[in-house]
């Protein structure tokens, strides 16, 4: 689950797909974009892999065990990273069994390669197509770099490329009623942050919001709150979720705290001046990470605290 923003939204021009759709569209599309202050916390899956993963489990190796101790953490919203059609299909009954909603789903994207981004344009709206009926409105991705794990930054034409099929499968997403919002780990933050902002300036922002992952804005800007807090000055009204994630001197924290490296009231106090985003739980481990308490125990509290904030 996986930079800074912008002085440019209001010279970005409404490209021609927008002028395809109708009144109806827009209306039912903008009011896809923010979730209703009613809206539950959710929690990414990546979390709980990370709990699996220290207690030498796998998440979902056994679905009916696994999402028995997601709703005994007292979540009652899920946010699943998926990489296929049949994980959507599969989660079906599951969802229903639990009571769980997904408001929305996070899946990986190709989109700086020319002869890859097709197929994974396609496989994103493929699974959009299946998780709609399932209640889900949002659809995060994050494209892959040029590979995980190395400094190689995408070139200009690579970061055109990528833009170009973001916004499309942003516009194709709209089309549909549901949100695209783009997602940032390090990477993007890297050079002046060049790819980050160059997504967000060179999109049409009626096609592609924002999942703002705070730790990783933070994080990717060298530990950095005036660089997080500036994101939320340049591109706050296209903020459609956030991920939280707290840490101490640099290193996750094992469960979410309001304060630490950084300032979530102060940080959510600013976003509420500009969007109602979707809230998703992402509270890591890594290296480092405290380990006091299992894995249904750390979200009860990560849920507790979490609503005393957002």
């Amino acid at each position: 689950m996986p930079t800074s923003r912008r002085h440019f939204l209001t010279s970005i021009a409404a490209t021609s797909a927008v002028a395809t759709l109708t009144q109806a569209d827009l209306i039912a599309s903008d009011s896809a974009t923010q979730p209703t202050a009613s809206q539950p916390i959710s929690c990414n899956s990546y979390t709980w892999n990370t709990f699996y993963g220290r207690a030498k489990k796998q998440w979902m190796a056994d679905p009916d065990a696994s999402l028995k101790e997601y709703v005994a953490s007292g979540f009652t919203a899920y946010e699943p990273g998926v990489s296929n059609l049949k994980e959507v299909q599969d989660l079906g009954p599951l969802l229903k069994k639990y009571n769980l909603a997904m408001p929305s789903l996070y899946v990986n994207s190709t989109l700086h390669n020319r002869d890859k981004a097709d197929a994974s344009v396609a496989l994103a709206l493929a699974i959009a197509d299946a998780a709609k009926p399932l209640g889900t409105r949002i659809i995060v991705t994050n494209p892959d770099p040029i590979k995980w794990g190395s400094p190689d930054n995408k070139s200009d034409a690579e970061l055109e490329e990528q833009v170009r099929n973001l916004d499309r499968l942003g516009a194709e997403l709209r089309k549909r009623g549901m949100t695209l919002a783009y997602h940032t780990h390090a990477p993007e933050h890297r050079a002046a942050a060049r790819e980050f902002h160059h997504m967000m300036v060179a999109s049409n922002p009626d096609h592609v919001k924002l999942c703002l992952d705070a730790h990783w804005v933070y994080r990717g800007s060298d530990n950095s709150q005036v660089a997080l807090f500036d994101v939320v000055k340049l591109y706050g009204s296209r903020i459609a979720e956030m991920h939280i994630r707290q840490s101490q001197n640099g290193i996750w924290s094992e469960t979410f705290t309001p304060t630490g490296d950084i300032d979530y009231p102060r940080l959510f106090a600013l976003v509420k001046t500009k969007a109602q985003p979707l809230v998703v739980m992402e509270q890591c481990l890594e290296t480092g990470s405290p380990n006091t308490m299992d894995v249904v125990a750390a979200h009860k509290q990560d849920l507790a605290v979490a609503k005393t904030v957002f």
